[in-house]
């Protein structure tokens, strides 16, 4: 079973690899640019300074996959809801990876005061993300239809959504960091 663990700045260049792929061969992602490892490595320390998890999963000494939760809009309202990104390496699907990373992930975000994790999944054929969501408890609330044009092809978008700890029954005790 992979380890599952805080990412490291060592992690960056297998991290921007894997990331790489899927947006030059995937829809998971509607970029069409790869962005290097100096991008990748803002994009997480933007995370990490919001006090919100970036995790790896690491097989046999190699990074496996990663995952992270990051703010889902940046106005200081939202500040309890995140949007959920799970990348795996391209052998890597169908083993159990990203159910592991989307647990912990889930997991790490309740403990800083998530309430609320929404997926925005690119392209609603892709029945791998879309499963593992639905396996953890996501719900589905919305497709977007046609927002996307990427692979020669308009690409939907699913909208999914997991409510953490007490939800919205309660006030929250203290505010994660806008």
């Amino acid at each position: 079973m992979p380890l599952i663990r805080p990412s490291r700045d060592e992690d960056l260049p297998a991290i921007t690899a894997i990331y790489a792929h899927h947006v030059l061969h995937g829809t998971g992602t509607f970029e069409t640019e790869p962005p290097g490892v100096t991008d990748m490595a803002a994009r997480r320390a933007d995370v990490l300074a919001k006090g919100l998890p970036y995790l790896v999963a690491e097989d046999e000494g190699k990074i496996a996959g990663f995952a992270y939760g990051n703010w889902f809009k940046p106005r200081p309202a939202y500040r309890f809801s995140v949007e959920d990104s799970i990348y795996l390496a391209p052998d890597l699907h169908r083993k159990g990876l990203g159910r592991a990373l989307l647990t912990e992930l889930l997991a790490r975000c309740e403990a800083v005061g998530v309430r609320k994790v929404m997926a925005v999944i690119g392209d609603s054929a892709n029945a791998g993300s879309v499963g593992v969501h639905l396996a953890l408890g996501f719900t589905q609330v919305g497709v977007v239809e046609s927002c996307g044009w990427k692979h020669g092809a308009w690409r939907d978008i699913v909208i999914m959504q997991k409510t953490l700890g007490h939800g919205d029954t309660q006030p929250p005790l203290e505010a994660p960091a806008p």
